[in-house]
């Protein structure tokens, strides 16, 4: 199995757009309600498990932090990867990283990669669960840490590994109408993916902010826990 070759998703066509789908409800995304559906979950089945590996390499198990910060609206915390990492470059992702073996579980690896990666002190930080794993074709088995995160707090990106920091409301989020769905043909296989294209306004200023693959695809299965 050879490497994937560089390409831009934004330039693979959309396959279909799930808005079908109905959104979830306001009241679903607001903090009590999301503490409530991880103290009672529902019954419900990931969407997206794992995707096809491109990689040889041994898996590797991380842990990255879904931060919900409790605005009056409630956003989605999420970084832009710096382009010369070895994997993931230039990619919209969650905070988080391998685990060390000094963590003490999966929170406490996405807990102290989101501090190191961009600053975010703990004590701002309620965690309120684990969703399955994900596990990517680079070979990360992830375990996405839900938490919701309380205002005020600031910022440092370590610049080696975050090009930016933005926040995309939940709601946007959690509407399949956002949801659109990719497919790439590689070696005789067909990848499959999602996108959630989010133009952001800030200034004057419209950015793209193009979130796909892994991140996308934990995004879909945090759709399908709130949906249930």
């Amino acid at each position: 199995m050879s490497k994937l070759p560089y390409f831009d998703p934004r330039q693979i066509p959309v396959a279909g757009v799930d808005a079908h789908l109905p959104a979830v409800a306001h009241h679903v995304l607001q903090p009590a309600a999301l503490r409530q559906r991880f103290i009672s979950p529902p019954v419900w089945t990931p969407e997206l498990v794992a995707e096809k590996t491109f990689s040889e390499r041994q898996p590797i198990h991380a842990s990255v932090l879904l931060p919900i910060v409790m605005r009056e609206q409630p956003t989605v915390l999420l970084t832009e990867r710096t382009m010369h990492l070895s994997t993931h470059s230039g990619q919209i992702a969650f905070p988080g990283g391998k685990a060390d073996e000094e963590d003490a579980d999966a929170s406490a690896t996405a807990l102290r990669e989101a501090q190191e990666e961009i600053g975010l002190d703990p004590a701002f930080v309620q965690v309120l669960g684990h969703m399955p794993h994900y596990i990517t074709g680079s070979a990360f088995i992830i375990t996405p840490v839900v938490a919701l995160v309380e205002t005020g707090f600031k910022l440092t990106p370590n610049a080696n590994e975050v090009a930016d920091i933005f926040e995309v409301p939940l709601a946007f989020l959690m509407n399949p109408a956002h949801h659109q769905r990719h497919a790439f043909e590689w070696e005789g296989a067909r990848r499959e993916w999602f996108s959630m294209p989010y133009l952001e306004q800030m200034n004057g200023q419209t950015t793209q902010r193009f979130i796909w693959g892994a991140t996308a695809g934990m995004l879909r299965n945090f759709y399908r826990l709130l949906s249930a």
